[in-house]
């Protein structure tokens, strides 16, 4: 899937021709820099590897690597699969994108810590808050059977780290594309924090 690699702005909210309000994503989409071709005989694969957001401090490795394309390090660096055919070295902005088409975002979730079973699994906790039950409102309860099977179950739902993981959102619409800005206007919401690197595939 052909697409570009962004950084996400922030949040807003836009008027459409109806007067209804929709919630939306200002992402900077580009421009990204082609720095590598991969192709069927040399790697096994079509691909062009992009790079977005240049580096301020440099590997010798990395700076040979982005040479060769006669640019910059970048900080972001990701492959994606194009039916048009780009040289290295080329630039590929926003206007890759059109108004009123459906775009895939990838990016990493808000990391949420270190969090217990009602926030994480949805649990309802042990019950009722009488009938002797002392601070187990927000307990997860059994976790097993007894000395059969004698251990627990893999995928057991339990407390632990939440957020911060690789989320694809699907589907969304292209809103707006301001190209004299590198702006791609989306609807809905996108996984990240503000300024998170994601992936808009098309």
């Amino acid at each position: 899937m052909s697409g570009l690699i962004g950084r996400k702005i922030g949040m807003t909210s836009i008027f459409d021709e109806n007067g209804k309000n929709i919630p939306c994503t200002v992402i900077e989409a580009g421009p990204c820099v082609v720095t590598q071709v991969r192709t069927k005989e040399v790697d096994g694969y079509n691909a062009l590897q992009l790079g977005f957001d240049d580096k301020k401090t440099v590997t010798k490795a990395a700076e040979g690597h982005a040479k060769k394309a006669g640019t910059v390090a970048k900080r972001k660096v990701a492959e994606f699969k194009f039916e048009e055919d780009y040289k290295l070295g080329d630039t590929i902005t926003v206007e890759h994108f059109i108004e009123g088409e459906f775009v895939d975002i990838a990016g990493t979730s808000k990391g949420k810590g270190f969090q217990g079973v009602v926030k994480r699994h949805g649990f309802g906790g042990v019950g009722q808050a009488t009938h002797g039950q002392h601070n187990r409102l927000r307990a997860p309860g059994s976790i097993g059977a007894a000395s059969y099977p004698a251990r627990v179950f893999k995928g057991m739902r339990m407390a632990g780290q939440m957020g911060n993981e690789r989320v694809k959102v699907e589907n969304l619409r292209v809103l707006k594309v301001v190209p004299e800005k590198n702006l791609l206007v989306v609807k809905g919401a996108v996984p990240g924090h503000k300024n998170a690197y994601v992936m808009i595939e098309k």
